[in-house]
């Protein structure tokens, strides 16, 4: 089985947008600076593609209920 691979497509999303705060780990930061560093693009970019990328290929399977898709996935 292949694995997904990272595209940047064209902004979807239009809204303006909201400032959150959010916690990581300083080396997993390291990674998303060098990320950001070597696509040139800035680190919230880099971010806002990923958490897109993860909502697009995001699987919740509860213990007791059968699995829900985000984003319009079946």
């Amino acid at each position: 089985m292949s694995q997904p691979v990272f595209q940047i497509p064209q902004k979807k999303y239009v809204e303006e947008s909201v400032v959150i705060s959010m916690r990581l780990p300083k080396d997993m930061l390291r990674d998303l600076d060098e990320a950001a560093k070597l696509s040139g693009r800035p680190r919230n970019e880099v971010l806002s593609l990923a958490l897109e990328f993860a909502l697009h290929h995001m699987v919740i399977t509860p213990a007791d209920k059968p699995v829900v898709t985000v984003a319009g996935r079946e």
